[in-house]
């Protein structure tokens, strides 16, 4: 399958696991919309930042780039605000995904969504994601059990999002999370050093056909 527009080459996309949603092999990053490195003259606080991030996200959408990829957690909500701006206007050239901290109860994960949603300035996520580091086996079961995941299918029954992910930079401690189907997608720390991912996560996480999405993929 391929995607073009009238300004691009085309890009091929791929099945993104089990949720039906087909992405570039390339994906944007809102985490540097917020880190100011001033000594490399970037600001993206500036008016001048801004727009380069604007013109960043527009530049990558009309070259195929359709997986957006942000979190509240980027700039105290600064980076969805910037991505938002776009999303008004190219809402449906991409599949947009956000996160909700893993330590939130019910409560606090139903908020946190509707402040994504604001920002973000759209009524649907693609793809709404854990957002965590690794997990000891207590948070395991508080993810599970506790509120959040119990949160984000109620918001997936209401139309809010459209898919369940998580993020980790450990693979090992996701496993659990692979013998539930409401979670389809996993953003992996996975790079040329870093392969662990490879000797267990990704071979178990193929038999449930789950989405992964790589980070730290340059690092």
């Amino acid at each position: 399958l391929i995607s073009t527009t009238k300004d691009s080459k085309p890009m091929k996309k791929r099945a993104l696991g089990r949720t039906g949603l087909l992405v570039s092999p390339v994906a944007i990053g809102g985490a540097a919309f917020t880190y100011v490195h001033k000594s490399q003259g970037w600001d993206p606080m500036t008016e001048e930042g801004r727009k380069i991030v604007h013109a960043t996200i527009h530049k990558a959408l009309d070259s195929g780039i359709n997986y957006v990829d942000t979190a509240p957690a980027y700039g105290n909500g600064y980076s969805e605000t910037l991505v938002g701006e776009v999303m008004k206007t190219r809402r449906k050239d991409c599949v947009l995904a956000s996160k909700v901290w893993y330590e939130l109860d019910h409560q606090g994960v139903v908020d946190s969504v509707h402040e994504s949603l604001r920002r973000l300035q759209t009524d649907y996520i693609d793809i709404l994601q854990i957002h965590g580091r690794m997990y000891t086996p207590a948070e395991v079961q508080h993810i599970l059990t506790g509120g959040p995941l119990e949160a984000l299918l109620e918001l997936r029954q209401a139309g809010k999002i459209g898919h369940i992910g998580i993020t980790t930079e450990e693979p090992w401690t996701v496993i659990p999370f692979l013998a539930n189907n409401d979670v389809e997608v996993y953003q992996i720390a996975y790079n040329f050093i870093y392969q662990a991912a490879a000797r267990h996560f990704l071979i178990e996480a193929a038999k449930v056909n789950a989405g992964v999405v790589t980070m730290r993929t340059m690092t």
